[in-house]
């Protein structure tokens, strides 16, 4: 092999084990941006607070944006707890402007969480804390499925009606369509007033 051949030959390695650390050193400063950590390779952990954008049950992936404007997507599973109050629900449950802070662990340049602490529910800032979500249970009277509505008798020979978000998730909208009257029924809901009720999810 000549001369000329071998400076050839190490100019290029050389480029190329540059551009691999630029690459390396740009995934850091991504991920050191989002969790406030190093820009270690491998798996990081850290804390993601911002404002949920979406929520995507088919994909199971939610979006929080952060305050210097970032959306990040970040995938949840089974595991994941949504924590509100001291009481836990499905990721399904959050709704787009819920201020949160989310437990996060990144592998590359994906981000999951298994955590996620609500620290101010859009519907709760709201109305007020008449809004909270609560486990509510009671007989299904009436089901109104062109509109979204049903009415279920509770404790104290109360009559709730219950309506149903915009983003109710594909589980939630199958039990609703097979409700009936007659049907005992548990679900998480938020007081709009005192006879009506706004479903976060089925139990």
């Amino acid at each position: 092999m000549s001369t000329i051949q071998l400076i050839r030959r190490g100019a290029a390695g050389a480029l190329m084990l540059a551009s691999l650390g630029a690459c390396a050193g740009g995934l850091g400063n991504i991920l050191g941006g989002v969790l406030g950590g190093g820009g270690q390779s491998g798996q990081q952990s850290g804390q993601l607070s911002g404002t949920i954008r979406g929520v995507d049950s088919r994909s199971q992936q939610i979006s929080i944006q952060q305050s210097n404007g970032q959306t990040v997507p970040v995938s949840y599973d089974n595991q994941t707890q949504v924590v509100y109050q001291n009481q836990n629900y499905s990721p399904t449950a959050l709704e787009n402007g819920d201020r949160v802070t989310a437990r996060i662990q990144a592998n590359g340049n994906s981000y999951y969480t298994d955590y996620v602490q609500v620290d101010q529910s859009v519907t709760g800032s709201a109305n007020g804390s008449s809004s909270n979500m609560q486990l509510l249970q009671g007989t299904v009277r009436q089901v109104d499925r062109r509109n979204g509505v049903f009415t279920v008798d509770v404790s104290n020979n109360n009559t709730l009606t219950v309506t149903l978000p915009n983003n109710l998730s594909s589980n939630d909208a199958n039990t609703f369509n097979i409700l009936r009257s007659g049907q005992f029924v548990r679900f998480y809901g938020t007081y709009l007033n005192n006879g009506q009720v706004q479903l976060r999810q089925f139990n």
